[in-house]
């Protein structure tokens, strides 16, 4: 999906320009894309000791290049970086980033879906990425999309690694930090999180940064499933001795070393396992955008309900209160964003996007004529606040 992306010193959001002012934007790139699925797609990293604060925005453009922005808030200095030229031109591609301990910043990208490689490269200087190393990448037993990177407290050895790979599932895999030649390899895994009666579950991930990272995924792609649930589960690093799955309430579900665990959207699956649960609403397609965590670390997700024949959109808000997800209607969001809505892939909202330091706040693409929601309008960026506590049992 092309969109933008508009950027503050201390938010990333989904959207298109790099927001310098509050009254001016400047272009990121003419040409440039991204999925929403590989995360994270732009990232902002300050050090302590003040000598650097920049921002990294990864795209695509329409000639299968593989690239990045990367601004200097100190310097004021916008630099374009070409990390990889003649890729494959799919959305699907997106760079994402990891700063890693000793602050050179570590680029992941993939194919879609037609070769077992996780590509990779990083940059010779901390907080730099105008020049970067030699590129490298991790063979994998089954092809891979939508690489997501991880550093936690728990065991900053390690780079925990999930993406689409096995049965084209969530999985994930722990690596070892790269040494002196940035070589890495995987300690842990490639292993699949969970299996689905669906054929392609679709997953956000988002960590504490200490021991745990939160997963949502669907039952497979809202094309194809009809209702589509949306579930949420925790993988707990377990200090570095081998992740564990879990639900909310801390309930074990599997050892991710020994097996995958089984999801249904069936009544006997929801009656066994409602915290794993977050929307089973009839006659929805589901899809997710985004996970937060408020104070508390409980989730929050941002998410569309598609209706059965794929013409109407409309976003929604769950938010875990410690016992239970309230849900909470938002917006209409139209049809699908994209210039064939009418004929092809009609489950693409315009989008989401959740201020991870201010969860209540949420930024939607809404068509709209003369300022006024129209389902057949143009798509323009519109700002929604939640009340704190908020919403109805989910369905």
């Amino acid at each position: 999906m092309t969109l933008g992306l508009l950027l503050k010193a201390s938010l990333v959001c989904s959207t298109f320009g790099l927001s310098l002012k509050a009254e001016a934007s400047n272009l990121v790139a003419s040409e440039g894309a991204w999925c929403w699925f590989a995360d994270p797609r732009a990232t902002h990293y300050e050090n302590a000791a003040g000598t650097v604060k920049m921002t990294y925005i990864g795209y695509i453009d329409v000639h299968g290049n593989v690239k990045a922005t990367q601004y200097d808030w100190l310097k004021q200095r916008k630099t374009d970086v070409l990390v990889r030229s003649c890729f494959q031109p799919d959305d699907h591609n997106n760079p994402t980033f990891i700063v890693l301990p000793d602050e050179r910043v570590m680029i992941f990208y993939t194919r879609h879906t037609d070769e077992p490689k996780i590509w990779y490269r990083i940059s010779k200087k901390p907080g730099d990425i105008s020049q970067l190393g030699d590129e490298k990448y991790l063979a994998t037993a089954n092809n891979t999309t939508y690489p997501s990177p991880f550093i936690l407290s728990d065991d900053p050895e390690h780079i925990y690694l999930c993406w689409r790979g096995i049965n084209w599932h969530p999985t994930i895999a722990r690596l070892t930090m790269p040494d002196a030649n940035d070589n890495c390899s995987f300690d842990f895994g490639p292993k699949q999180i969970v299996q689905s009666t669906g054929a392609r579950p679709y997953a956000k991930y988002q960590s504490n940064g200490k021991d745990k990272i939160y997963v949502s995924y669907t039952t497979g792609h809202p094309d194809n499933e009809m209702p589509n649930w949306l579930y949420f589960n925790v993988i707990d690093i377990n200090h570095g001795n081998g992740p564990i799955l879990r639900d909310l309430n801390g309930t074990q579900l599997s050892v991710i070393s020994s097996g995958v665990f089984n999801v249904s959207k069936t009544d006997s699956y929801a009656s066994q396992y409602p915290a794993t649960i977050v929307d089973k609403s009839a006659n929805i397609r589901n899809w997710v955008w985004q996970i937060a965590l408020d104070a508390d670390e409980h989730p929050v997700i941002a998410y569309p309900h598609i209706d059965d024949a794929k013409t109407s959109h409309v976003y929604w808000y769950a938010r875990w209160n410690g016992s239970s997800w309230k849900n909470t209607w938002v917006q209409y969001g139209g049809h699908a964003f994209h210039q064939n809505w009418n004929s092809t892939e009609k489950c693409y909202s315009g989008g989401m996007a959740l201020d991870p330091d201010n969860i209540n706040d949420l930024y939607l693409s809404i068509p709209t004529t003369d300022g006024q929601y129209n389902k057949d309008g143009v798509y323009e960026i519109r700002f929604e606040k939640q009340p704190s506590e908020t919403g109805v049992d989910a369905g």
